[in-house]
């Protein structure tokens, strides 16, 4: 019987509404994970490169900085695999994102929110060194994008059969846009790979905009053709449209990056446009986000 981790990839694509029927937009529900997000993938494609090449056995420990996806990835699949598993995040993160990393059996280790995902990086170097744990380092290691590589860039030109003209996906890690814009230029260079960033000011979970120090290894800037900014309100005015319209309940990430796809869907006269709908809205209940109706109290 397999595991768990054999249910990570082969995620849908569904349609998201467009006026021009000569243009088409495709979300990947990366929601459908076991995981509930895109970073499954990366989680799982580092976990078992580390044990590959014999940096980890059962019974070891690891620590990671994240946000919340990529910590309750590797919460799921690290317990799976008998590791120890070590979580360091801003403490502004939603308690569903907490909950669901100490469900899964991880220490959760919290950071100042006013210092940033970045002080958490730091945080998680200092306790690796401290404690002599292993880390998996996502945003250096080229087993992150070489996940996107292997499934999520090959799913997505199958499932298009070839006809992708675009991809559009947040900018976090970055390893999804690498590994899927390798693979999607070396199919077919006219493939437009487009990076989402916040706009200045914008805090949007999953979606970074790092300092230079910080700017994550991985990155190779010859596999994303263009970037735009989404601001915070524009992103959370999509994601509330895919909930309503599309029935895509995603989360702020996810509405950031169709509101790209839907930019340039307005500026190009025909193509197929796939962009990441990293992960599900659920997690983000009690940030406020879906708190703008207030539900009706019968007497």
């Amino acid at each position: 019987m397999p595991s768990i981790t054999a249910l990570v990839g082969q995620t849908p694509l569904v349609p998201i509404p467009f006026e021009n029927p000569a243009v088409q937009i495709l979300g990947k529900m990366e929601g459908h994970n076991p995981g509930g997000s895109v970073k499954d993938r990366a989680a799982l494609g580092m976990i078992e490169g580390a044990f590959r090449k014999g940096y980890l056995s059962k019974g070891a420990h690891i620590i990671e900085a994240t946000s919340g996806n990529t910590g309750i990835a590797l919460a799921m699949i690290g317990r799976q695999k008998g590791l120890h598993v070590h979580l360091v995040m801003p403490d502004n993160s939603t308690l569903e994102r907490i909950q669901t990393m100490q469900a899964f059996g991880a220490e959760v280790i919290l950071t100042p929110a006013a210092k940033s995902i970045e002080y958490s990086r730091e945080v998680a170097d200092h306790l690796a060194n401290k404690y002599d744990y292993f880390q998996l380092d996502q945003f250096a290691n080229p087993d992150n994008w070489n996940a996107h590589y292997q499934s999520t860039g090959p799913e997505i030109w199958n499932d298009t059969n070839g006809k992708i003209t675009h991809f559009v996906s947040a900018m976090g890690t970055t390893g999804t846009i690498m590994g899927v814009g390798k693979y999607l230029k070396e199919k077919n260079s006219k493939v437009k790979i487009i990076g989402v960033q916040p706009a200045e000011g914008a805090s949007i979970p999953g979606i970074r905009r790092w300092s230079p120090a910080f700017l994550p290894k991985i990155f190779d800037p010859k596999y994303v053709d263009s970037t735009i900014d989404i601001s915070q309100e524009v992103a959370a005015e999509q994601t509330l449209k895919n909930a309503r319209e599309s029935g895509i309940f995603g989360g702020l990430s996810a509405g950031g990056a169709t509101a790209a796809a839907i930019q340039i869907a307005r500026n190009i006269q025909e193509g197929l446009i796939v962009c990441i709908i990293c992960d599900r809205g659920d997690r983000y209940l009690s940030s406020g986000l879906f708190d703008d109706v207030t539900p009706t109290i019968y007497p």
